[in-house]
């Protein structure tokens, strides 16, 4: 979609996604079981938390799929949400929220007070244990009976140091080979969106929020599961992995 403003949305999503393949390869594949669960397990039209949404690319594949779904994205970087606001503008099915995930009041910002589905892929990663272990019951809070919270995001078992570091080795070689085709990395897209007339200032803002990356915690599957059967959910395991991600499905 071009707006008003003269800015092609859906070719800024197509650089984002372009961005965050060359880190995941695989990253349609974690989509398409998210959504396949999502289906299995509250049906063809729930209504999502799309947590952390970004530029809304879960809820872009979200829609595309189940047609009679609805999404509340939540972020708090302004340029990823402009994105967003331009490429679902007119959308009644999708709402955007500006809120801090570490705000303990965050969830009053919601329209709704439960959802069917919560999901977020490779974000939570900036938190650190324990805000994200707190987070983890706000989001069981935000689950209706019967419904579902699925993470796809990097884990790191710790006990199996000599596999981590070969799988490392291969995935960095890969990536620097993708880099030599033209690959933009995450510095690099930032780069370019700092120079867009129209994402220039929300990057400005979304860079004094943030700075320039945060690293939180990588803890095990087993973490988050076990983290989460705490926070009151029913069953979790692990519905996908790859050698370094994994898309853990908790069930109230």
């Amino acid at each position: 979609m071009t707006t008003s403003t003269g800015t092609d949305w859906h070719a800024w999503q197509e650089s984002w996604d372009r961005q965050q393949e060359w880190y995941m390869p695989d990253r349609e594949e974690r989509f398409r079981i998210m959504l396949d669960m999502v289906e299995a397990l509250v049906g063809p039209e729930p209504r999502v938390l799309d947590l952390a949404c970004g530029t809304g690319s879960i809820t872009a594949r979200l829609l595309a799929r189940l047609p009679g779904a609805t999404s509340t994205g939540v972020d708090l970087d302004p340029a990823l949400l402009a994105i967003a606001e331009g490429t679902f503008a007119g959308d009644e099915r999708v709402s955007l929220v500006t809120a801090d995930l570490k705000d303990p009041d965050w969830p009053a910002k919601l329209p709704h007070e439960s959802y069917d589905a919560v999901l977020t892929a490779t974000a939570l990663h900036w938190l650190h244990s324990e805000p994200l272990a707190a987070l983890y019951g706000q989001v069981a809070g935000l689950v209706r009976d019967g419904g579902v919270f699925m993470n796809a995001d990097h884990m790191i078992d710790d006990t199996t140091p000599r596999i981590n570091a070969a799988e490392r080795a291969q995935r960095h070689a890969r990536m620097d080979r993708a880099r030599s085709d033209g690959a933009l990395d995450w510095a690099e897209w930032w780069q370019v969106a700092a120079k867009d007339p129209v994402l220039a200032e929300p990057t400005a803002r979304r860079f004094e929020i943030y700075g320039e990356h945060a690293d939180g915690d990588t803890p095990s599957a087993q973490w988050h599961a076990r983290v989460l059967r705490e926070k009151g959910f029913a069953e979790a395991r692990p519905v996908w992995c790859s050698p370094s991600d994994t898309l853990l499905l908790a069930l109230k």
